[in-house]
């Protein structure tokens, strides 16, 4: 959105200084006993056309459109709730501060007090006893008719977005709702709310490359996380049994519609429990967020959600069996000699091309929300070995909508197994891999002192409200997302 003519700006200025030398404060310090335009409106919905009460309310909001002048004017005010109708007579505020009141500017914060009528075609109406300029704005708002249009400019100038778009404020509120639905949920089973560190001197807890930054007063380099997962864990050692966790994490990887650098993740973990208990509770939680925000977009949320292992999945869809093809070698022969798949497969290790098949040959094809389970123990450093299936771990993902939004395992315990599974990344490391899991000393540390099983589950909420709204970009329901300068 280029910046609005410089006549423009400069008489809404002039108008500033006006406001200002008819003694009038143009940035008050508060405006008490706001009521919400909805809280307004919701008692009088059977009020008739042309029905007057003296019911007094006090609203706030932004001036988004006027009608009339002179005698009589109608304008209306937008708050978060919606927009109310408003009528200025000069019978009622006098010549003057009518002339004052209809000379505010579209996009001027304003007060007003009223009382509640029905105007003649029956729209709710305050009619104006007072009002108070809040905050004089200095800048044109977007055009009223078109709304904020640009996807660029609605991104970096997500104000700008909330002020024209009301479908934006409904997004950005049914996503607190999610976030809310979602804690209660956690709260009432039990769980605990902590916080760990954002600012780690190793990260972990996922296969990401991390952002580097540096602590000058400790002279050091520290990572910002990319999850939350190994110091839950250490929660759980030492007692807590049922942690959560939601905030950001942090992975310096590409952008794309499903990636965003700065993320929000939810990560939960519950003592005496396995991945299985793990799907129930997501499954779970998912249905009853739908529930809360009343969903009604294409996907079938209700349980049971369908349950089918990894190497099934992909050999679903592409015909590759990478049970049979165990090896790096193996696997680029199957891969070389299908026609259903092409990958670049050189200097990449095994687990990358199995994630590969899944990534772009399984996912998207998902539509309603599924789990793929028990995934091969090179691609889950940090799961338990599968009990019956040799190789594998006890881990699921689920997906909807073509893309992955939780992944849960049934935790590692045994910190022998541990530290192999951790040599075994850092040989991943120097085959090229620059996804693969720092060794960490002090979590094989807290696993010595012995953790109960537990199952754990990370959760995207960006992705859910992604699904829930029916986005296909996750700059959509992130209020400020990262963007190319």
């Amino acid at each position: 959105m280029s910046d609005q003519p410089n006549d423009l700006l400069a008489a809404r200025r002039a108008k500033l200084e006006r406001i200002r030398a008819q003694g009038v404060d143009p940035f008050p310090h508060d405006f008490p006993g706001v009521t919400a335009v909805a809280e307004v409106q919701e008692p009088w919905q059977a009020l008739e056309a042309g029905e007057e009460r003296d019911d007094a309310y006090r609203i706030a909001g932004r001036l988004s459109a006027r009608r009339g002048q002179g005698k009589m004017a109608f304008l209306d005010i937008v708050d978060r709730s919606g927009r109310m109708q408003v009528q200025a007579r000069a019978d009622v505020l006098g010549e003057d501060a009518m002339a004052q009141l209809v000379d505010f500017d579209l996009g001027d914060l304003v007060g007003i007090d009223g009382t509640i009528f029905a105007s003649r075609s029956g729209e709710l109406t305050l009619k104006v006893t007072g009002f108070t300029l809040l905050a004089k704005s200095l800048r044109p708002p977007p055009d009223k008719h078109h709304g904020l249009q640009d996807v660029e400019t609605r991104y970096r100038r997500r104000e700008l977005d909330l002020i024209a778009n009301e479908e934006a404020r409904e997004l950005f509120a049914m996503r607190a709702k999610v976030v809310s639905t979602l804690r209660r949920a956690l709260d009432d089973d039990g769980f605990i709310e902590v916080e760990t560190p954002v600012l780690q001197p190793l990260y972990g807890g996922a296969l990401a490359r991390p952002f580097v930054t540096h602590h000058n007063s400790l002279d050091r380099d520290l990572y910002l996380r990319i999850a939350t997962e190994l110091y839950l864990k250490r929660c759980i050692v030492g007692g807590l049994e049922r942690v959560y966790e939601l905030g950001k994490d942090f992975r310096n990887e590409g952008l794309s519609t499903k990636h965003n650098p700065e993320f929000t993740m939810v990560e939960w973990y519950e003592a005496y429990a396995d991945y299985g208990n793990a799907m129930d509770r997501v499954e779970e939680i998912v249905i009853s967020i739908a529930a809360a925000i009343s969903y009604d977009g294409p996907y079938d949320f209700s349980a049971p959600w369908p349950r089918v292992p990894l190497a099934q999945a992909i050999k679903d869809e592409t015909g590759i069996d990478i049970t049979a093809n165990a090896d790096r070698e193996s696997l680029v022969a199957a891969i070389a000699a299908s026609d259903k798949v092409s990958l670049d497969v050189e200097d990449r290790p095994w687990p990358s091309l199995v994630d590969d098949l899944l990534s772009k040959y399984v996912e998207p094809k998902v539509t309603n929300p599924i789990f793929i389970t028990d995934y091969p123990v090179e691609l889950s450093p940090f799961a338990k070995s599968h009990r019956s299936e040799e190789g594998l771990v006890e881990r699921f993902e689920a997906f909807c909508g073509g893309m992955e939004f939780a992944n849960a395992f049934s935790e590692l315990n045994d910190p022998d197994e541990q530290r192999r599974r951790f040599d075994d990344q850092v040989r991943l490391a120097e085959e090229g891999d620059d996804e693969s899991q720092p060794y960490d000393e002090l979590f094989v540390q807290a696993l010595e002192q012995g953790m109960p099983p537990t199952a754990g589950v990370g959760l995207g909420i960006d992705r859910l409200v992604m699904m829930m709204s029916g986005r296909d970009s996750i700059r959509e329901v992130v209020l400020f997302p990262a963007m190319r300068d």
